[in-house]
């Protein structure tokens, strides 16, 4: 997609990108910035505690370089509050060439309650649509309740719960399985 998804309201401007090339500094910052305050808040796609800022600049700047990949970032009012990867299947995967994976899907809490993972997720789903996939698999952590909540609102359907999904501390996490038919 070559323009951004743009939603202008009275009081928020929201913008979706998709990063094609290397991330500008005040780019990389901000997508840092982000995912720092939502690892604190307990919702960091992954990590539980808050890497060192070089290992997350080198792991965004790792995203945009891998050619399966698609970043998608979400700003508000410019800034950048969110993110959406989208994973293509490996070449080799003929049997599964029809689906995507949506990944590290995250909003910082400052920008929670603002339309940005809703605008993240249709237009991942629009990208998807466009390159021709037919399906949608995603995971997520059965504390994410609000990401939960958007996933289900928008038609994915659970197909499985991992008790053993994710350890945080000492306490395994169950994760949940969605998918979703893009016809």
């Amino acid at each position: 997609m070559n323009t951004p998804f743009i939603k202008t309201t009275a009081f928020r401007d929201v913008r979706i990108e998709r990063i094609m090339s290397a991330l500008k500094t005040s780019d990389l910052n901000d997508l840092c910035d982000a995912a720092d305050s939502a690892i604190l808040a307990g919702g960091g796609f992954g990590w539980v505690k808050m890497p060192e800022r070089v290992v997350m600049e080198r792991y965004w700047q790792g995203v945009v370089t891998v050619p399966h990949r698609i970043l998608l970032v979400a700003r508000l009012e410019g800034v950048i509050a969110g993110a959406l990867q989208i994973i293509r299947p490996q070449l080799n995967n003929e049997a599964q060439k029809m689906s995507v994976q949506f990944t590290h899907h995250f909003t910082a809490p400052w920008a929670r309650k603002s339309g940005l993972a809703k605008a993240l997720l249709l237009e991942a789903e629009a990208i998807a649509r466009e390159e021709g996939y037919d399906v949608v698999n995603l995971d997520v952590r059965e504390t994410m309740t609000g990401a939960i909540k958007l996933y289900e609102s928008h038609g994915y359907e659970l197909i499985g719960v991992h008790p053993a999904y994710a350890k945080v501390g000492d306490q395994f996490v169950k994760g949940h399985y969605y998918y979703k038919r893009l016809d």
